[in-house]
C-alpha cells in the first residue's frame, strides 16, 4: 500500500510540492474541501481516501483520541521553525521510519529532533 498524505491548511504548498518531488503521494486538504472545513469534514476526507493527516492543529489527534478509532493517522507537527524547507526535511526524515505505524493506526508527534508514537486507539 503506498502512503497517501492530506496536507492541512497550515502546511505550505511548497513542503507539499517538495514532498511530491521525493515521490510521496500528497495533497492539501483544500484540493478536496474548502478552506474551513470542520475538524470532522477533513477526519472523514483522511478515512475516505484511506490518508493520512499532516497538521500543526492538535485538534486532530484529540478528537481521534476521544472517539477510539484506529484511522485516520496523523503527524502532527510541534515545531518552532516552521518554514516550508524545515518541514520538508523532517518529514522526509520521519516518514521513513514510521510508515508501519501510520498504517497500523497511531498519532505521530513530531518535534525538530524527536518524535513520539501513540498508537491508536488511545
Amino acid at each position: 500500500m503506498k502512503m497517501k498524505l492530506l496536507a492541512d491548511v497550515h502546511i505550505s504548498p511548497i513542503t507539499v510540492a517538495q514532498l511530491q518531488e521525493a515521490g510521496y503521494e500528497i495533497n492539501r486538504i483544500t484540493d478536496y474541501l474548502p478552506a474551513n472545513a470542520s475538524d470532522i469534514e477533513i477526519i472523514d476526507l483522511a478515512l475516505q481516501k484511506e490518508a493520512f493527516i499532516i497538521t500543526q492543529d492538535l485538534d486532530f489527534s484529540a478528537i481521534i483520541a476521544q472517539s477510539g478509532i484506529r484511522q485516520p493517522s496523523v503527524i502532527s507537527l510541534r515545531v518552532g521553525d516552521a518554514k516550508p524547507q524545515v518541514i520538508s526535511k523532517i518529514l522526509k526524515t520521519v516518514l521513513t521510519l514510521v510508515e508501519k505505524e501510520l498504517v497500523s493506526g497511531a498519532i505521530i508527534s513530531v518535534e525538530e529532533t524527536k518524535f513520539r508514537i501513540r498508537k491508536l486507539p488511545i
